[in-house]
C-alpha cells in the first residue's frame, strides 16, 4: 500500500532540515495527516462558541478577580494558620494569567497530596535542584469560565484543613 507522504510522514529528525528530497519514517507515525479529526474540531468548535458568547473581555476580567480573590484567601489561610505560604506569580495582573504558584515551605508536596484527596485539581512542580525539602510548588488556576467565587473559598477551607491536620 503507498504511504500517504507528506510533512507528518517525513523523519522528524530531519524535517526541518528542508532538503528536496523526502526521508520516509518507517513508524506508524508516518501515517499522521496535519489535518485535525472532524469529530475533535466538532467539540473545539462548540468551546470556541461559548468563548465567544461570554466575550473575551469579560472572561478577563473575571480571571482578574478570581486570581486576586485567591492570592487573598491564600494570604488569609497562611495568617489564620502560620504556615508561610508564598505565593511567587507576580502580583501585577497584567503579568499573569489565572494561575498562582504557591511554595509551601516544609509541607509543598504533603499540602498538595492533601488537597488533591479532597478534590482540588492542582499541580506539583518539583523544586529546583539544591532547594530546601517540601519547596515544591503548587500550582492553582480558578479558570474564570467554569470556576466560582465560591469554589475559590471552598480552596481556602480545604487549604486550610489540610494545614492544619497535617
Amino acid at each position: 500500500m503507498p504511504l500517504f507522504a507528506g510533512w507528518w510522514g517525513h523523519d522528524k529528525h530531519e524535517r526541518f532540515k528542508m532538503e528536496r528530497t523526502f526521508k520516509a519514517m518507517n513508524t506508524a507515525e508516518a501515517w499522521q495527516v496535519s489535518n485535525a479529526p472532524v469529530f475533535s474540531m466538532a467539540v473545539h468548535r462548540a468551546a470556541l462558541e461559548q468563548f465567544d458568547r461570554a466575550g473575551i473581555a469579560n472572561l478577563r476580567a473575571k480571571s482578574e478577580q478570581l486570581t486576586s480573590y485567591l492570592a487573598f484567601i491564600i494570604g488569609e489561610v497562611a495568617k489564620a494558620t502560620g504556615a508561610k505560604l508564598e505565593v511567587i506569580t507576580p502580583s501585577d495582573p497584567a503579568q499573569r494569567g489565572c494561575q498562582l504558584s504557591i511554595v509551601a515551605h516544609g509541607k509543598g508536596k504533603d499540602l498538595f497530596h492533601a488537597i488533591s484527596a479532597k478534590g482540588v485539581v492542582a499541580d506539583w512542580r518539583e523544586p529546583n535542584p539544591g532547594s530546601p525539602a517540601g519547596a515544591g510548588v503548587i500550582r492553582v488556576a480558578p479558570v474564570p469560565m467554569y470556576n466560582s467565587f465560591e469554589d475559590v473559598y471552598r480552596f481556602g477551607q480545604i487549604l486550610t484543613a489540610a494545614i492544619c491536620n497535617a
